[in-house]
């Protein structure tokens, strides 16, 4: 049954979509229907489709109670959106329905498992919401909340574990048709961890035991786990708040964090042996990951920085982007490696290829190259292999005015990603950097951009750099800069969806 609340947010959708014109949008990453986005929720293959669902206000651009936006596709890049799934219309969740996931019941349904918000009143005055895990059943369009709900407490947390800072709870089946799923939380120190609950209906569930701990390491709250097993490893993917850097990684102080390990087969623990950020940019949070039907593990992320995402116009009536979704694999020194779908290949054409384009102490344009729903691959290595250059930069969504720029300086081994000529009228973060692996100044890059940003993927995945971009749409031109002497060959691609 449809509640009056969810009634009245699927009326408004309807009513506020036509409003908004097509070509504002992106064209091939999944948007809000109308009003806020942020992370992903639910993601899953479901009755021969994908379906994501989103953390959603569809009554402003900015954030409110906490809704869930549904869309669905096929192949991961054309989305068609539905009606929202949930609204705050139940007494244990009436302050948010905050993210969660989704997975298959043995009766063919859908299960959503999401987090409720009840602001509660504390002795000392402040108001605080605390969080539960509710559950809701569906058949891909409509969802009933289940009456037991909430279906884990304060009282299914381990010894310390706060009511106020416990969410988000990832969902996957066994292979004995249990149900698992990772939620996280803080400690009696306000230190994040990763907690573990079992089921075996995915209606009654348990605390199983504590699957990972931060200890101080990666800022405080570890919000949005995942966790799954991938080309031998174990993958713990979360998004831990206040974060500090440390060298060139987690730059973001809400950042992604990726921990790859074994389990112990003897104990159950999980023993990390390698991290780094999931994400080099400005713009990725929240990560989320599917199982293929095909094996594959796809992630997706909400493109946007929770530390300038209120610095914009309020003119618009939509806000929040997905990034591309991408195909994960661990390499054997047990590094995340990103490349987009597969499936972008079949948006491809007009190919313009350029090949060994020798570029000396100038800045050249090439012929062809330009545009802003574009995938475009990159070499560069040094003429003279003796001689390496100093620096190279390709600026693209380039007019007289506006300008996004990936520079290298082989010297240092730094990529640079700067978008402070693109158009922001705001004091907003514009740049960041990455380390980066090369041969004596050779490097490869793919820079995919859509109509409001740009994702850079570095030497096929090993390093990947996404950014929202506020550039007006006739600026369209490329071009390529060497301060030295350095060869190129550039391919580019239209992308038509």
């Amino acid at each position: 049954m449809v509640s009056q609340t969810l009634r009245e947010a699927r009326k408004y959708e309807e009513m506020t979509e036509g409003k908004i014109n097509r070509e504002e949008r992106p064209a091939f990453h999944l948007a809000a229907r109308v009003g806020w986005m942020n992370d992903p929720n639910g993601f899953s293959f479901y009755q021969g489709e994908y379906h994501l669902f989103y953390q959603y206000h569809p009554y402003s651009s900015y954030w409110g109670p906490m809704h869930w936006g549904h869309a669905v596709s096929s192949d991961l890049l054309h989305w068609r959106q539905l009606p929202a799934a949930l609204a705050p219309d139940s007494a244990y969740d009436r302050d948010g329905c905050f993210s969660g996931s989704a997975e298959t019941l043995s009766d063919g349904r859908q299960l959503l498992m999401y987090t409720g918000v009840l602001k509660e009143t504390q002795p000392d005055g402040r108001s605080r919401e605390v969080q539960t895990q509710c559950v809701a059943v569906g058949n891909g369009l409509d969802y009933e909340k289940f009456s037991g709900n909430p279906v884990l407490t304060e009282k299914d947390l381990p010894e310390g574990g706060s009511r106020f800072d416990f969410r988000d709870p990832k969902m996957w089946r066994e292979a004995d048709g249990s149900f698992r799923c990772v939620a996280g939380n803080c400690n009696g120190e306000g230190d994040g961890r990763v907690l573990l609950f079992r089921s075996q209906d995915g209606f009654q569930w348990n605390f199983e035991r504590v699957l990972a701990e931060n200890g101080g390491r990666f800022g405080r709250m570890w919000e949005c786990p995942d966790f799954f097993s991938l080309d031998g490893f174990h993958v713990l993917l979360t998004s831990p708040q206040d974060m500090m850097p440390k060298g060139f990684e987690y730059h973001n102080g809400n950042g992604t964090l990726c921990l790859v390990g074994h389990l112990n087969p003897e104990t159950g623990d999980f023993v990390e042996e390698h991290d780094q950020a999931v994400d080099y940019g400005i713009d990725f949070y929240a990560p989320q990951t599917v199982l293929a039907p095909d094996g594959r593990r796809i992630m997706i992320g909400w493109m946007q920085n929770w530390d300038t995402c209120n610095l914009r116009s309020q003119e618009h009536s939509w806000f929040g982007q997905m990034s591309l979704p991408r195909e994960l694999a661990i390499r054997e020194d047990k590094r995340l490696i990103q490349k987009p779908v597969r499936e972008l290949d079949q948006l491809r054409c007009g190919q313009v290829r350029h090949e060994n384009v020798p570029v000396k102490d100038e800045t050249i344009c090439l012929e062809g190259v330009e545009g802003r729903q574009v995938d475009v691959e990159l070499l560069i290595r040094s003429l003279d292999p003796e001689k390496v250059y100093r620096k190279f930069a390709v600026r693209f969504a380039q007019d007289e005015i506006c300008h996004t720029a990936v520079s290298f300086r082989p010297y240092e081994s730094i990529i640079r990603l700067d978008r402070k000529f693109s158009g922001s009228r705001r004091a907003i973060i514009h740049q960041r950097r990455c380390q980066v692996n090369h041969d004596n100044g050779t490097l490869k890059l793919r820079i995919i951009l859509d109509r409001r940003s740009v994702e850079v993927f570095i030497n096929d995945g090993e390093h990947v750099m996404s950014a929202v971009l506020d550039t007006v749409q006739s600026a369209r031109g490329f071009s390529f800069f060497v301060d030295g002497e350095a060869v190129i060959d550039v391919v580019k691609y239209e992308l038509k969806i």
